[in-house]
């Protein structure tokens, strides 16, 4: 089998960032997915699953309710590496099209204190594994990287 496209990056070089991860066509329309690194694969612990969970309902949340890209967000959710989330969205984007959103929502989540969105037996199949301190934590620092980041941090190393 072809190896696929995420597998071909150089995860020894990859840092934290906000990468294009890869563009697929769907009829007249693209959609582009995100790579929202987090930590530095294979050199800092990754994520523990309550914190990418708890950050996954407060994102998937935040960015489902923004008003202006509301109706261009299909996916938010982990890598299985437990070392960043994809973001998918409609339209064919770059990093810069979507750092701003990408930061209110880590922002948001930064300072989030109430219950987690959809935290219950009712509305979750894994409710209990939840860790809003870490998320709080994890979602701090990714906002202050990309604050700062240049692009050396939007376009995956060579």
């Amino acid at each position: 089998m072809e190896k696929i496209t995420s597998f071909t990056i150089d995860h020894i070089k990859l840092q934290p960032g906000l990468y294009v991860s890869r563009k697929d066509r769907i009829g007249n329309e693209t959609v582009t997915t995100f790579d929202l690194r987090l930590t530095s694969p294979n050199e800092e612990p990754v994520m523990n699953t309550g914190e990418m969970h708890t950050i996954e309902h407060l994102a998937a949340t935040y960015l489902r309710n923004e008003p202006n890209w509301k109706e261009r967000v299909l996916y938010f959710g982990p890598m299985g590496c437990r070392t960043g989330f994809y973001l998918l969205l409609a339209g064919d984007l770059k990093s810069e099209d979507v750092r701003d959103l990408v930061l209110d929502c880590f922002r948001f989540i930064s300072d989030y204190s109430d219950e987690v969105p959809g935290a219950s037996a009712k509305d979750c199949g894994n409710y209990l594994d939840m860790n809003l301190p870490m998320a709080n934590y994890w979602a701090k620092r990714y906002a202050a990287l990309l604050q700062t980041m240049d692009e050396s941090r939007m376009y995956y190393p060579q």
